[in-house]
């Protein structure tokens, strides 16, 4: 049977750290770890987790200063003693019995794998935003934007083989920003990508966070482009030409509804769906 690390990284989380700990204490899950990579917290965060260790054997920690969030999460990799890994950030948390879910698939999968499922996002105010479903996860699919394919939202709603950073490297410490676009990127080139309609994780967007400020100043949209067009540019010419003609269609609004409604038929109508067979709408994205 697999083991997976679930590793945190943190820095001065002192306030959210508690809860992270015991988003994973409640799993009831056998044969884990939580690996909590602190960057130096001149806070309580520490201490929490100490507090926690000498409770719960599956934690362990380390604290040293490091560069950045990419450079913790690299370390955590190389920390890692279980052949599978998942990220769950300081103010994030998994569903009930989402680690037991991964475990038993992990048990029935060739490796290299990447595991995806859905992930709620919530606000500030504990609302329900939007339910993060990234059913389409080919390399390609990726390619034409997060409006047309959503890629996964949140670490917490997807696990892989540690082996994938054996054959792509780790996440770039240059980067600390679109950081997990980049790795996802990579990933779906190698991995055996498998996505699961079940909510996994839950990712909230609160004020002051580095991603929500980076999304409410328009810088991260930016970001995400140009990591996209870095990516596109990488393609053969035709390959290319042949994405950027579907994001310009898809990005109209005609086109990205008729894309939306074949992805999502269920949404269509009743009396409409009746209408429409599985084989027009086929045609009519062929047509796209």
């Amino acid at each position: 049977m697999v083991k997976i690390s679930i590793i945190t990284p943190v820095l001065n989380g002192g306030s959210l750290i508690e809860n992270c700990l015991c988003s994973v204490i409640q799993q009831n899950c056998l044969d884990i770890e939580h690996l909590i990579v602190d960057g130096g917290s001149t806070d309580d965060t520490i201490e929490v987790v100490q507090r926690y260790a000498h409770e719960y054997a599956h934690i362990r920690w380390i604290s040293e200063k490091d560069r950045g969030q990419s450079d913790a999460m690299n370390k955590g990799i190389a920390g890692a003693r279980g052949e599978c890994v998942g990220f769950l950030n300081v103010d994030d948390s998994y569903e009930p019995g989402v680690l037991n879910t991964v475990k038993e698939i992990f048990d029935k999968v060739p490796e290299p794998s990447l595991l995806v499922g859905n992930c709620k996002v919530w606000n500030e105010k504990g609302t329900l935003v939007e339910i993060n479903r990234p059913c389409r996860l080919k390399y390609r699919d990726l390619l034409l934007g997060y409006a047309i394919n959503p890629i996964p939202i949140n670490s917490s709603a997807y696990f892989y083989h540690k082996t994938i950073h054996q054959i792509i490297g780790g996440y770039d410490v240059a980067e600390d920003y679109v950081l997990d676009w980049d790795f996802l990127l990579r990933a779906v080139r190698v991995a055996h990508v498998m996505y699961f309609n079940q909510t996994w994780g839950n990712y909230y967007l609160l004020p002051g966070t580095k991603t929500y400020t980076d999304i409410m100043n328009g810088r991260n949209r930016w970001r995400v482009g140009q990591l996209i067009m870095s990516h596109r540019r990488q393609l053969p010419w035709i390959q290319r030409v042949w994405i950027e003609l579907q994001s310009a269609l898809l990005n109209n609004p005609v086109g990205a509804s008729m894309h939306y409604f074949y992805v999502y038929p269920h949404e269509l109508p009743v009396r409409l769906i009746a209408r429409i067979s599985k084989t027009q709408r086929q045609r009519a994205w062929m047509r796209l």
